[in-house]
């Protein structure tokens, strides 16, 4: 007979798949990893589309910076030529804007305007051709139907040496070129475009269309910031810079310059009015009078004003009128100044 053969038994069993629940746990932990990657990479986009907008404006705040450094740097300090600068009586309303350090006020222009003559190269309007002595303006244009509204121009009109070459057109004409003028005439009498919020001139660029509000106050030499430009206590009679006495910018050691600067695509969330009632929550400066009511202004109080403002539209959603603004789009705005030393006289 055959012998008869059993099966071996091991105590083994084969496997082909995973249980169901190995395969619930490991969908969980893939999940939960999925989850992990994608806040990281949304985190990720929005850190850097902030720095992106950053980016934006602390290069357009440089570019504008730079170009007012220059003009200032090469600005005549003279005391007998004019300057449509910022001072109690000659200066429209109280620094060409809010009306006594807040909200702008009937006939005033919003923010700030100057407009001075320095040695910078500029173009005649009538020829295009250069000229290496310029009327050198600043403004926010407040023009409403202007493609530039609410963004920073600069003119730069060439003027001539000696003599004027068309001394038959009147001063408004487009064709009118002049000298520097002296006192007792002024800016505003030959150039009335330069110290104008509103008026249109082919004589303005744009140098700042991220730029919507533009502020300047002075350091003096003796140390105090204000926004008169000069020693009003060794100076009680001093009504302007040029009377009773030309005393031109004896008394300044430094203009310093702050603006508000804001990314492109932010700006095309907010409405005209909005972006308006933006700027027009940020202060005037104004000199307080030093006993009480604050204080004496120190360097920096007119940024952190305009900081806290922002923050408040941030948190709020809205102006201080209730205008309504994206946060989102108020808090890209940043806040820029410089310190622009004369060092003349």
């Amino acid at each position: 007979m055959r012998p008869r053969l059993y099966p071996v038994l091991t105590g083994r069993h084969s496997r082909n798949g995973f249980t169901l629940a190995e395969i619930l746990v490991s969908m969980a932990v893939l999940t939960l990893l999925l989850l992990f990657v994608s806040q990281l990479v949304s985190h990720a986009t929005a850190l850097n589309r902030t720095g992106n907008k950053h980016i934006d404006t602390d290069t357009q705040a440089r570019v504008v910076l730079d170009r007012i450094a220059i003009d200032i740097g090469q600005m005549l300090k003279r005391t007998d030529v004019d300057y449509y600068i910022k001072q109690p009586i000659k200066y429209n309303g109280h620094g060409n804007g809010h009306g006594f350090g807040k909200k702008l006020q009937t006939g005033q222009q919003g923010s700030d305007q100057i407009a001075f003559f320095s040695q910078v190269s500029g173009y005649y309007p009538s020829t295009g051709s250069q000229s290496p002595l310029s009327l050198v303006a600043y403004r926010i244009n407040e023009d409403s139907t202007s493609a530039s509204y609410l963004k920073l121009e600069r003119m730069g009109k060439g003027l001539l040496w000696n003599g004027v070459s068309q001394s038959n057109q009147p001063p408004t004409n487009t064709n009118y070129t002049s000298p520097i003028v002296f006192l007792p005439l002024l800016i505003n009498d030959r150039w009335p475009a330069a110290t104008s919020g509103t008026t249109a001139n082919t004589d303005y660029e744009l140098v700042g269309p991220q730029v919507f509000r533009f502020e300047y106050y002075y350091l003096l030499k003796n140390g105090s910031v204000t926004d008169v430009p000069w020693d009003t206590t060794a100076r009680t009679t001093q009504q302007t810079l040029a009377t009773p006495v030309s005393i031109g910018l004896t008394d300044v050691q430094a203009i310093a310059v702050a603006i508000a600067v804001i990314d492109p695509a932010s700006r095309s969330l907010i409405s005209n009015p909005s972006f308006f009632e933006i700027a027009d929550d940020m202060d005037d400066f104004t000199t307080a009078p030093g006993r009480g009511n604050g204080g004496a202004k120190k360097i920096g109080d007119l940024e952190v004003q305009w900081n806290t403002a922002v923050q408040s539209i941030v948190s709020t959603g809205h102006t201080s009128d209730g205008h309504l603004v994206p946060p989102a789009a108020a808090s890209a705005i940043r806040i820029y100044n410089r310190y622009f030393d004369l060092r003349t006289f």
